[in-house]
């Protein structure tokens, strides 16, 4: 089974987590991409559904499947039923890097308004510590070089993602060079740091499960 084979089987196992007459949270990037092919064949069975990012929005409404605003949706429903969305690492305690598409803000804010969130990789993703993928942080811009500087003093190398905006407007740091091996404590250090609007480290938003696509088909990991 190829790597695009495996994101394919995932993403149609996660259909499975989908509520009959809720809303869901979809995320970004190829594997999520895959997830919403899938979710057109079963979309009038929801509610409607709620983006991390423009291109998401822009798949969904492509495929007919309704797009809320988070704030509407939550006035109709107390939280999304479920969040589907790929990662860039996760961790055997289900921690994530996420942020590689540039969602993570709003990645993490869909995360944190679902009530289970399902993370769909294939097996390339699983490492002992977070921190090969280098970690993304989204920054106000006239705050780069402050965030830099903080940065380089915890041990990381950051590196200005050139040419790219973030869907609110702001700048990706991408953090190289760092192990992770207290991903919650580094998480809520960086958020500590005045002109970051996020990182990707999902801690406090880790996966509830993660669905893995290996050669021999989807583990289960809860």
């Amino acid at each position: 089974m190829t790597q695009d084979e495996m994101k394919q089987k995932v993403a149609e196992t996660a259909l499975a987590f989908v509520e009959e007459g809720t809303i869901i949270g979809v995320g970004t990037g190829s594997t999520a991409n895959k997830f919403i092919d899938a979710l057109a064949g079963i979309s009038d069975r929801i509610l409607g559904t709620v983006a991390s990012s423009e291109a998401t929005a822009e798949r969904l409404r492509g495929h007919g499947i309704p797009v809320l605003d988070l704030n509407d949706a939550l006035t109709r429903v107390d939280a999304l039923s479920v969040y589907v969305d790929g990662a860039d690492e996760f961790d055997p305690g289900k921690n994530l890097t996420k942020g590689g598409g540039g969602a993570l803000t709003r990645e993490k804010i869909v995360a944190a308004a679902s009530r289970r969130f399902v993370c769909i990789v294939d097996e390339s993703k699983r490492v002992e510590h977070l921190g090969a993928f280098p970690l993304p942080i989204e920054v106000i811009p006239m705050a780069r070089e402050l965030v830099a500087a903080r940065v380089r003093a915890m041990g990381g190398e950051p590196v200005l993602r050139e040419g790219f905006t973030t869907d609110n407007g702001n700048i990706i740091l991408d953090v190289h060079g760092l192990t992770i091996n207290d991903p919650r404590g580094l998480e809520d250090e960086l958020n500590a740091v005045p002109g970051v609007v996020c990182n990707g480290i999902f801690s406090h938003q880790r996966a509830d499960v993660v669905l893995m696509g290996t050669p021999s088909g989807v583990e289960t990991i809860e």
